[in-house]
């Protein structure tokens, strides 16, 4: 049942992930390509585009996090790991502790965050976006790497106890 709860988890938020950040970034893409054609071709530049490209590296960035957790391409120091093989799944085990913890920490501070522009109704300079939508990407963020960390540690579980039974 956990497995499959797992699945379905993984198959939503691939799908949101993955089509989420290639139509930022397509959009961010064509504004930048827009704005470089009407910059050097008719002297003319469109202010929102760069601000448009700020806002999607911010988004992509977030979501981003929750996709390299799936991919296991998250940032490690591995010096040790190396030196001493034994310690792979101990160590391992606690890096996604610590990112439970800091996805944790980005659920609840972003809530606060996002709160705080709420009230404030602060809104992107020249766009008028409201900061609050931006601000909730931080306790989204932190949903999904949650999920994606849970995930992993199912499949190294997992992987560990098929090594243990094959021997």
């Amino acid at each position: 049942m956990f497995a499959k709860t797992l699945n379905v988890l993984d198959r939503i938020l691939t799908f949101f992930e993955e089509w989420t950040l290639f139509i930022t970034v397509m959009v961010a893409l064509l504004a930048l390509f827009v704005n470089v054609v009407l910059r050097y071709g008719f002297n003319y530049s469109l202010a929102w585009s760069e601000e448009l490209v700020r806002e999607v590296i911010i988004y992509t960035t977030l979501i981003g996090c929750s996709a390299a957790i799936k991919n296991r391409s998250m940032i490690k120091i591995d010096a040790l790991v190396q030196l001493v093989p034994r310690l792979k799944m101990p160590l391992s085990y606690f890096s996604n502790f610590v990112t439970l913890i800091f996805s944790g920490m980005m659920v609840y501070y972003g809530w606060l965050m996002a709160a705080l522009q709420v009230t404030t109704q602060q809104k992107t300079i020249i766009l008028r976006i409201p900061l609050v939508y931006l601000y909730a990407l931080l306790p989204l963020m932190g949903v999904m790497m949650f999920i994606r960390t849970i995930q992993v540690i199912y499949q190294d579980y997992q992987e560990q106890r098929a090594s243990e039974t094959a021997k």
